[in-house]
């Protein structure tokens, strides 16, 4: 950081690095291998982000974040989406108590599950968009608005959603708007052959991992504050900006291919979260300043949902991925 960088913020950037390898090392007693799945979830709690996880059945999705809720000693709720969810389910509902002394009626607010700081959206594509929707206030503005009050969700807020790939039918996908604000779209690929042993070893025998808790929700709050007092260079703030601008077909800086497969492009929202996790990642690495390759490491999960490939690029066989392997070349 720079010279008038404070001790307490040098010691609390070692203390970061430490409690990350803590936390990494807690999870490996029940998650084998998904390394770099591990350090994008923590990227992003630490950067205020949320997560949307893709995967197929049986990736142990689930218990990963519930893992890792419960090795951050966070208050942890699991939200199982169904197409009969309501908007009510999600934020909660006001119900009629009578008061047993002067007999009055009053409406009580019950909270629903959003009230948590780590919130499973598990299989978040199986609910309408209505429904989907009641959960964009509390990712975007940390605040739940039900019959005309405003209550301000408890910090750290995390949502981590996920959704199965081939599995389409009674599913409704999730509007971009939504995707948006997802900081990280982290797909799951299936282990390594030896990975997938280990798991079937461990998984099949009597053990049972005993989790400490690593870190409490007002050291994760400090860490969070840590971040964003990192500095970036100018240059490395200009090419998560010149990334994010070059994926706009309308740009005029935009190479042949962008204009050729994509639709849309990513929004300013995009090189903000590049900055975001190249701050985080450099912290976690135990260094004061990202430089441009920690961009360059947030540039799918962060770009993948972003950018709207075109028909051209269907016929092709080109998606987002793709594209932004382009972008990195």
């Amino acid at each position: 950081m720079k010279d008038n960088t404070s001790k307490d913020d040098v010691q609390l950037v070692e203390k970061l690095n430490e409690t990350v390898q803590k936390i990494k090392q807690e999870i490996s007693k029940v998650i084998i291998g998904q390394d770099t799945i591990i350090d994008q979830l923590i990227i992003s709690l630490l950067s205020k982000g949320h997560c949307l996880l893709i995967g197929v059945p049986g990736l142990a999705k689930t218990l990963l974040i519930k893992t890792l809720a419960e090795v951050l000693d966070l208050n942890f709720n699991r939200i199982q989406f169904t197409p009969d969810l309501m908007p009510s389910d999600i934020t909660g509902t006001e119900i009629i108590e009578e008061d047993p002394l002067n007999k009055k009626r009053n409406f009580r607010f019950i909270p629903g599950p959003i009230f948590a700081n780590v919130i499973l959206a598990d299989e978040i594509n199986r609910t309408p968009p209505k429904t989907q929707s009641a959960l964009l206030e509390a990712m975007q503005e940390h605040k739940v608005t039900t019959a005309g009050t405003t209550y301000t969700l408890t910090e750290p807020f995390f949502v981590l959603a996920t959704q199965n790939p081939i599995e389409q039918e009674g599913t409704y996908p999730l509007p971009e708007a939504q995707l948006d604000r997802f900081m990280f779209n982290l797909w799951l690929d299936y282990p390594s052959f030896a990975e997938e042993v280990k798991i079937v070893q461990t998984t099949t025998s009597e053990y049972i991992p005993k989790l400490n808790k690593i870190v409490t929700a007002e050291e994760i709050i400090s860490f969070q504050e840590l971040i964003r007092k990192v500095p970036v260079a100018d240059n490395v703030i200009e090419f998560a900006v010149r990334t994010a601008n070059t994926t706009r077909p309308n740009n005029g800086i935009s190479p042949k291919f962008i204009k050729d497969w994509v639709s849309w492009g990513a929004g300013p929202r995009a090189s903000q979260y590049l900055v975001l996790a190249a701050k985080t990642s450099a912290v976690m690495s135990g260094r004061f300043t990202p430089n441009i390759d920690d961009v360059r490491l947030a540039m799918i999960p962060v770009l993948r949902h972003r950018i709207i490939t075109n028909f051209s690029a269907e016929a092709e066989g080109i998606n987002s991925v793709e594209v932004i392997k382009r972008l990195m070349v």
